[in-house]
């Protein structure tokens, strides 16, 4: 069964690569271009997984994380940030929101096909 995974990135390129990267390993990929655009599909869809940007306009991926755990479907969803931060603070607050984990753009679709499989136990 192929898991349904959230991509919630303000960039257009970054979506289309992550989108190629998990498409090509067999999974199905729901995009959103902001936190708000990305709890909105939360609520409407059933996912298996969200891999989400740290800064972005309208809603930044920690509010949006914060925010969807709060939504009883999304209490213990794994959520990778996917971001060009790699400060050690930020990640703190990250895992402190309930981040399960964190690669650093500019990112391997391989590493990222990984960690989706290790996340997600299959």
């Amino acid at each position: 069964m192929s898991a349904n995974i959230l991509t919630v990135d303000d960039s257009a390129s970054i979506r289309l690569t992550t989108r190629i990267a998990l498409t090509n390993a067999g999974y199905t990929v729901t995009e959103a271009v902001d936190g708000a655009d990305g709890l909105a599909k939360l609520k409407t869809g059933n996912f298996d997984l969200i891999i989400t940007d740290l800064n972005m306009p309208n809603m930044d991926g920690l509010t949006m994380i914060r925010s969807l755990r709060q939504l009883p479907a999304y209490m213990g969803t794994p959520v990778i940030f996917l971001t060009t931060e790699s400060d050690g603070d930020l990640k703190q607050q990250a895992k402190a929101a309930g981040a399960t984990g964190w690669l650093t753009k500019p990112f391997d679709p391989e590493n990222l096909i990984k960690i989706v499989r290790k996340v997600l136990g299959r």
